[in-house]
C-alpha cells in the first residue's frame, strides 16, 4: 500500500502594516510600521494547504497625512499594537508540488479566520483575512513568497475611538511583506503486508 507524502513548511513573515479606517490616509496598501510573524503550512496537495500563522505589528494613522480636508482639520492620531493568530486554507493557481524539485512559480490566495487582540481590546476580536500573493522555490528546501493581506476586523475600535468617522463601518488592517519557508518532507511510504 502506498501512502502520499506529507510536506510541511515552517517559516517567517517580515514586512509592514497599515490601517484602513476613519483616521489618516485612505490608501489600501501603504505600510508604515514593521510587522513580523511565523507560519506553518501543511501541504495537502499541489494546489492547497492548511496554514496557521502568528503575526504582530503596530498600526498607526495620523489625520495630518490625509488629503481629505475633514480629516486634516481634525488632526486625530493613534497608535495601537495588534497581535493575531490566523487559521485557514491557501490555494495555488498553478500546481506547486514540493516533491518535484524543479523551479516553480504560482500566484495564490488565502482566507480563513483570525483572532486578534489590541492594546485597547484585550478580550479578543475576530477578523476575516483576504490575502493574495506569489511564491517560488529557490532550491529544493526554500520557498519565498510576496503577499499582501487585507483583514476585515469585526471592530470599529482599532483607532481607539468608536465615535470618530462613520460608526457603521468597521476597520481594516493590512500586512504586506515577504514569507520565507523551509520544507520538511515525509517521503512516501510504500508499505505492504
Amino acid at each position: 500500500m502506498a501512502m502520499n507524502a506529507q510536506i510541511h513548511e515552517v517559516g517567517i513573515f517580515v514586512g509592514g502594516s497599515n490601517y484602513i479606517g476613519d483616521v489618516g490616509l485612505t490608501n489600501y496598501i501603504s505600510p508604515n510600521k514593521p510587522a513580523i510573524g511565523i507560519l506553518w503550512k501543511w501541504n495537502k496537495s499541489s494546489r492547497h494547504s492548511y496554514r496557521i500563522s502568528y503575526t504582530q505589528s503596530k498600526i498607526t494613522a495620523n489625520d495630518i497625512d490625509s488629503n481629505e480636508p475633514s480629516r486634516y482639520g481634525r488632526k486625530y492620531h493613534f497608535e495601537n499594537n495588534i497581535k493575531e493568530v490566523s487559521l485557514g486554507l491557501e490555494f495555488n493557481f498553478f500546481d506547486f508540488s514540493l516533491i518535484d524539485f524543479r523551479s516553480k512559480f504560482t500566484p495564490y490566495i488565502y482566507s480563513g479566520l483570525i483572532g486578534f487582540i489590541t492594546d485597547n481590546e484585550k478580550k479578543g476580536k475576530a477578523a476575516i483575512p483576504m490575502i493574495i500573493g506569489v511564491k517560488s522555490n529557490i532550491n529544493s528546501g526554500i520557498i519565498i513568497g510576496l503577499e499582501t493581506g487585507f483583514r476585515y476586523a469585526f471592530s470599529d475600535n482599532l483607532d481607539k475611538d468608536k465615535s470618530i468617522g462613520n460608526t457603521n463601518n468597521n476597520d481594516w488592517y493590512v500586512f504586506t511583506g515577504l514569507t520565507v519557508t523551509y520544507t520538511l518532507r515525509n517521503r512516501p511510504c510504500h508499505c505492504g503486508k
